[in-house]
C-alpha cells in the first residue's frame, strides 16, 4: 500500500476544514465530504483527511466555540505557512434566523460568553471568507434562505486565520439538507479572488447587510468586521487588531460616515471608498435577515 505523504514532511494544506463531532451542521457536511485519504498525521487520535492537494479534513470532538488554539495542535511546520481554518456550524440567535452566515472570529468587547477572550481577535482570511460567501449566494436558492457576513463575535481563540460558515433557523438541531449539502460544496473548494481589494467593514448591525451587498456587488473582500454596538467601548488596542488580523487591508468602509470620525479609526488607516473597488457583475443578490443593531445570542 502506498501511503499518502506526512503533512509535517510537505508544504501545508492552504485550509482545513474542522468539523465538530457534537455540531449538526458540521456532522452533516462530513458525511456530505465523504472521508478522504489519510494523511498519516493526526491531531489528538484523529487523522487529517485529505480531500484534495489544498484541503484537509480534521474531525474534533469538541465544540467549535470551544476548541481554544487548535492551531498548537496541528503539525509544527504548519505554523511557518498557516493554513486557514474553516469550520462549517451551526448558528443559534434568539430571534431563529433562517440563514447562511459567514463571519470571522474574536470578541471586540469586554465578555466573552461564547469562547475566545476579551478584547482578542484572530487573524481572517478576507479573500477565502468573501468567496465563501458568494458561493453561499450562488447556491442559496436551492435553500430559499437568505446570505449574509456576520460581525466579527466569538472564539475560539487562535492564531491561524480562520472563520466560520454556518446554518441558522428556527430547529437548528435539525438543519435542512439542502443548506448542509451546498455547505459542504462551498467548503470543498474555496477560491481566493486575488482582484478584490481587502478591507475593514465599520459599523452598522450584526448580521451587515450593507457589507454583505458590497461584498456581493464590487470587488471587496472584508476581514474583521465591526458593528456599531461595539465601537463606543472598543479600546485601541482592540481596533489595532482588527486591522492587523485583516491580511492587506487598504482600509475601512463604515457604514455611516460618521463611524469614521471616532478616536479608534486612525488604527484603521484611510477610509476606503466603496466607489473604488470595481463592480462585479451578474450577481444575484440575496437579501439579509434583518437590518439594524440585531445581536446574535450564540454562535
Amino acid at each position: 500500500m502506498v501511503r499518502s505523504p506526512s503533512f509535517g514532511d510537505v508544504r501545508p494544506p492552504e485550509y482545513v476544514v474542522v468539523l465538530s463531532d457534537v455540531d449538526p451542521v458540521a456532522q452533516a457536511v462530513s458525511e456530505d465530504l465523504g472521508t478522504g485519504s489519510a494523511t498519516g498525521d493526526s491531531v489528538d487520535g484523529a487523522p487529517l483527511r485529505q480531500l484534495s492537494d489544498r484541503v484537509v479534513t480534521l474531525h474534533r470532538s469538541v465544540a467549535h466555540i470551544h476548541d481554544e488554539r487548535l492551531d498548537l495542535r496541528l503539525p509544527q511546520p504548519w505554523r511557518e505557512s498557516p493554513p486557514t481554518l474553516v469550520f462549517p456550524s451551526v448558528h443559534r440567535s434568539e430571534s431563529g434566523h433562517d440563514a447562511l452566515t459567514v463571519h470571522p472570529l474574536g470578541n471586540p468587547g469586554p465578555t466573552a460568553e461564547v469562547g475566545g477572550q476579551p478584547g482578542v481577535l484572530d487573524p481572517t482570511d478576507p479573500l477565502r471568507m468573501t468567496d465563501a460567501l458568494r458561493r453561499l449566494s450562488e447556491g442559496a436558492g436551492a435553500v430559499g434562505w437568505p446570505v449574509c457576513f456576520e460581525a466579527t463575535h466569538h472564539g475560539p481563540e487562535l492564531e491561524f486565520p480562520a472563520f466560520f460558515v454556518e446554518v441558522g433557523g428556527q430547529d437548528p438541531d435539525h438543519p435542512p439538507a439542502a443548506a448542509t449539502r451546498l455547505i459542504a460544496a462551498v467548503v470543498r473548494e474555496l477560491i481566493p479572488d486575488t482582484t478584490d481589494r481587502v478591507v475593514l467593514g465599520v459599523g452598522g448591525g450584526h448580521y451587515a447587510p450593507h457589507f454583505t451587498d458590497l461584498a456581493l456587488r464590487r470587488s471587496l473582500a472584508f476581514g474583521h468586521i465591526l458593528p456599531r454596538h461595539v465601537l463606543d467601548g472598543l479600546l485601541p488596542a482592540t481596533a489595532g487588531r482588527a486591522w492587523r488580523g485583516t491580511p492587506g487591508a487598504q482600509g475601512a468602509v463604515y457604514a455611516r460616515a460618521a463611524d469614521s470620525e471616532r478616536a479608534v479609526a486612525r488604527e484603521w488607516g484611510a477610509r476606503f471608498r466603496e466607489a473604488d473597488a470595481p463592480r462585479r457583475e451578474g450577481r444575484t443578490i440575496p437579501t439579509s435577515p434583518r437590518s439594524g443593531d440585531d445581536r446574535s445570542a450564540g454562535t
